[in-house]
């Protein structure tokens, strides 16, 4: 795409509105308090911000903090009108202190970067440059809410920047065109070298990431270990927003497993999983259906049963999440009680998975310590469902350290399961 096309579709996309609407108003889940948790994982939720602010997973997908702080700072510091003058973040219309125009401001400013970069002959941190704008895109239109049309445009930014970062790096990426009923979803896979078929490992976040933001994985941890990355979005994310999310959380993982057989590149003998928060359920669940396609499947801070099934849990659920799994499951205007009664189904051990009979495949749950979504209980039924099963929870201070020994523990399982 040629220079001048990319900034008048800057320009097309993001251009002033003041009809669309704020992403809180979206979904309006009626008797539903706001309720802080702390959360060692995606972070803290902060009184006077409908957000979670995912801080310490952001900085370590490689978010400037400094940076950050200054995007909260400009938020925080608007007069414009908000959808509610207690959180700062419901700014109304693409201005200075919404925060999809504060994200998307950051990203674009990466992106110029990168362009210059490319004019100098400098590939390697072109691309750099153009992978910070995908996430800067990417956290602009967290948390995905459906029908959000601003987001949607800062999505197609992240996927546009991240796409072209790839071509500026030595590693590979290709597209895998998956169907399923009649529709289809983009899967990426990233491979180290493509001279030889290599252990695959499909991955998978939760239903408020892209895939996108899924590169530090391969960059610090699978890439260099030789193994290929394959990551597709949750049902009713990203690429795979055309389905609803619904208990059978693996169904499109289950149908990217099928066609892997088909991609070139990819030993399918060997052929793991990974998932995080609710791609962890997925993962888990995809090993009980497909035990003899997979050698193994990790869930990393799963969603597996005591969030989904444990009242008390889903009370302190803040509000932005209980809007997302609404907007995930295509309900809107229904009652908080409406919404959560629908959560125990999706919960593996009510789904008669977990706990009941142990399969041949072995499994790994881990999760760092005191974490609400993934207790220590759910990596324990993980592991005494499988032959061979592991559960680990891990210190969750120093947070950064916890992510980095989390991905070594991963590798090592793998290297160890795909030999």
């Amino acid at each position: 795409m040629s220079e001048p096309s990319k900034t008048n579709l800057s320009e097309k996309l993001f251009a002033p509105r003041q009809t669309s609407r704020e992403t809180s108003s979206l979904v309006r889940l009626a008797h539903v308090a706001d309720t802080p948790i702390h959360n060692p994982i995606d972070g803290d939720s902060e009184t006077g911000w409908y957000r979670v602010l995912r801080r310490p997973q952001w900085v370590w997908q490689g978010i400037d903090p400094i940076e950050m702080e200054a995007i909260f700072s400009r938020m925080a510091c608007s007069d414009a009108p908000r959808t509610r003058d207690d959180l700062l973040d419901t700014v109304i219309g693409y201005k200075p202190g919404n925060w999809i125009y504060e994200w998307c401001q950051s990203g674009a400013k990466h992106q110029h970067k990168a362009r210059y970069l490319v004019e100098q002959g400098q590939l390697e941190p072109a691309a750099d440059a153009l992978l910070s704008a995908s996430m800067y895109y990417s956290v602009a239109a967290y948390p995905h809410i459906k029908g959000d049309e601003l987001a949607a445009q800062a999505e197609l930014q992240a996927n546009q920047t991240y796409r072209e970062a790839m071509k500026y790096l030595p590693t590979k990426m290709k597209t895998i065109d998956v169907k399923y009923e009649g529709k289809t979803f983009q899967a990426f896979i990233h491979m180290p070298r493509m001279d030889k078929l290599l252990p695959t490992v499909v991955v998978t976040g939760g239903l408020d990431t892209l895939q996108t933001d899924l590169w530090r994985l391969y960059q610090d941890y699978l890439g260099p270990a030789g193994f290929a990355m394959v990551t597709l979005d949750m049902p009713s994310v990203g690429h795979s927003s055309h389905w609803a999310l619904t208990e059978d959380t693996s169904r499109l993982h289950q149908a990217l497993l099928q066609q892997i057989r088909d991609v070139p590149w990819v030993d399918h003998t060997r052929v793991a999983m990974l998932g995080l928060r609710f791609g962890g359920n997925a993962a888990i669940r995809l090993g009980f259906l497909e035990p003899t396609r997979l050698k193994t499947c990790i869930s990393l801070g799963g969603v597996i049963h005591q969030a989904l099934a444990n009242p008390q849990a889903l009370d302190k659920m803040p509000r932005m999440y209980l809007d997302m799994i609404a907007s995930r499951m295509g309900k809107r205007g229904v009652s908080k009680a409406s919404l959560t009664s629908h959560l125990p189904a999706w919960s593996l051990k009510n789904q008669g998975l977990l706990g009941r009979r142990k399969i041949d495949m072995p499994m790994l749950g881990i999760s760092l310590k005191h974490d609400p979504i993934c207790p220590e209980i759910d990596n324990q039924l993980i592991a005494m469902s499988s032959r061979g099963g592991k559960a680990i929870t891990l210190p969750e201070k120093p947070l950064h350290d916890g992510y980095h020994r989390a991905m070594l523990t991963v590798v090592d399982w793998l290297k160890d399961k795909l030999a």
